[in-house]
């Protein structure tokens, strides 16, 4: 029949396909079904392994995946109560995490040199390089942290302070316009450009303009970008693959936001570098900022650091500096609206120590010990890194004798330790107090961990401090902050602690001191 001869014909047709390309089709099977056999074996293995670390069941295909409406932070939390001290969470059908969210197993790991995982870290290396603090290894990494040190001396970090006053009160000039309003505003954003603006003068001696200048800053925009790509990727199981993530809308995106950063980075080394040229030819001299360190860093074989190797520094610290520091922040002013005791506690302390004065100096950080509680405390209530991840390059031992081996993924979840009823008294309670010294000493060392711990702790921690005393003394002084009932935050995990709904606030200008 007619059929007949056609089906005959596209059997016929399929026998005469071109043999390379048979070859291929077959070849590309092969491979596919390797990987998935290996993925597979690979899956088994870490069943096997964390048999002995019960957690809660997970998705056969969908892992521990969450809805990020704002509830997946605290669910995390729950399940910490029910898993004292570790339990694995799952991303997908193949990759675990063991998260521990207790010091005796903490302790463990921070006070390794492990490398971050090559897990969510890896989803950051177009973004920052593979060369940067944050997530190189091994010589590189100790290499990298020697040279930049002492760019974290307090003989620099003293000239930042009128820098980081300088860009808060432009900021405090603009919430002019929201004072004694009934309305709130989000300030989150506010904050944010304060942070970059406060960057690019302290570490890059540059003049952003970036809290005056008209429309959205492109890279402030960039940044969410891609810290919201990079925490979709790490949850949407799919997109764990390098060639299905790049093929996607997401991969498109997150493409365009990193040439956004790259051309801002480029351009602050291209003005950095001018200026220093011009200043050398002038015979001026300043004090030296973080990008002076990365210029001219020299090892002890005289070796400095490459273009590309000082490219990765600065998106590095472009990234930890700015963003996490403008979360901490933002987490700080809303901690104090929700407590006015407090916070009119802090006022008269900042008041007593500024009085006469329209700044704050290097001096001053260390008049304001109950204002530091506060921001300490609200640094354990909404740690702006809420849990971080190494890889190990050895088998561990932990404390009660439980092991993992070389090459598991290890997590911390930060926001679960600082809310561990076994180690803080009322720990969903704002008290300051808790950081008085004598109350440190009875804690372990590794029960408060905003700024990680151990040889890989944030080496820009004393920067990032003194930046959020500057901001909260001189807010205060001028504002007092009310929160806004109707518009509660929504705590949601990226690479930093954000609200899912924005931080709102109210201000009222505070009368000045006679």
């Amino acid at each position: 029949s007619r059929t007949h001869q056609c089906k005959g014909n596209l059997w016929n047709d399929s026998l005469s396909l071109p043999p390379l390309a048979f070859c291929l089709s077959l070849c590309a099977l092969l491979v596919a079904a390797l990987k998935v056999t290996k993925l597979v074996a690979a899956q088994r293995k870490t069943v096997r392994l964390l048999r002995s670390f019960p957690g809660p069941p997970a998705h056969w295909l969908l892992g521990h995946i969450f809805s990020q409406d704002g509830t997946e932070i605290d669910r995390v939390y729950e399940w910490a109560q029910k898993f004292p001290f570790v339990f694995p969470l799952w991303f997908g059908p193949f990759v675990a995490v063991l998260l521990m969210h207790h010091p005796d197993y903490i302790k463990t790991i921070t006070t390794s040199t492990e490398p971050k995982d090559d897990f969510v870290y890896k989803f950051l290396i177009p973004w920052i390089g593979k060369d940067g603090l944050l997530v190189s290894r091994g010589q590189k990494w100790f290499r990298h942290r020697r040279l930049l040190t002492p760019g974290f001396h307090y003989d620099i970090l003293k000239n930042y302070v009128p820098l980081m006053a300088d860009s808060t009160n432009i900021m405090l000039d603009k919430w002019e316009t929201y004072a004694n309003q009934e309305d709130s505003f989000e300030l989150f954003e506010h904050v944010s450009l304060m942070a970059l603006d406060t960057i690019m003068k302290c570490a890059f001696s540059c003049e952003s303009h970036c809290q005056t200048e008209g429309g959205t800053n492109s890279y402030i925009q960039a940044v969410y970008e891609l810290s919201d790509i990079i925490n979709t990727r790490s949850l949407v199981f799919p997109y764990h693959s390098d060639v299905l993530f790049h093929l996607s809308p997401h991969g498109y995106r997150f493409r365009k936001a990193c040439k956004i950063a790259h051309q801002h980075t480029d351009e602050v080394i291209k003005q950095r570098k001018k200026a220093l040229k011009e200043e050398l030819g002038t015979g001026q001299k300043r004090y030296l900022d973080f990008l002076d360190i990365l210029l001219c860093a020299k090892d002890d074989e005289q070796q400095g650091l490459s273009d590309k190797d000082i490219r990765a520094e600065v998106d590095t610290f472009m990234f930890e500096g700015h963003d996490t520091t403008a979360t901490g922040i933002s987490w700080i002013l809303y901690s104090l609206a929700c407590h006015p005791k407090h916070q009119q506690m802090c006022r008269e302390e900042v008041t007593e120590v500024l009085r006469g004065k329209d700044t704050m100096e290097w001096e001053d950080l260390s008049k304001i010990p109950y204002t530091t509680m506060c921001i300490k405390e609200s640094l354990r209530l909404y740690p702006p890194v809420p849990s971080m991840a190494r890889k190990l390059t050895k088998a561990v031992t932990f404390a009660d004798g439980r092991t993992l081996p070389e090459g598991s993924m290890i997590g911390t979840s930060i926001y679960s330790l600082h809310r561990n009823p076994a180690i803080w008294e009322n720990p969903e309670e704002f008290e300051p107090l808790r950081f008085l010294p004598e109350n440190c000493a009875k804690r372990s060392p590794h029960a408060f961990l905003p700024f990680s711990a151990g040889p890989r702790n944030c080496i820009g921690q004393n920067f990032a401090m003194n930046e959020m005393k500057v901001a909260v003394a001189l807010t205060l002084r001028r504002y007092q902050l009310e929160k806004d009932p109707k518009k509660i935050p929504k705590k949601i995990p990226r690479l930093v602690l954000r609200s899912l709904n924005g931080i709102h606030l109210k201000i009222r200008r505070v009368q000045p001191e006679p």
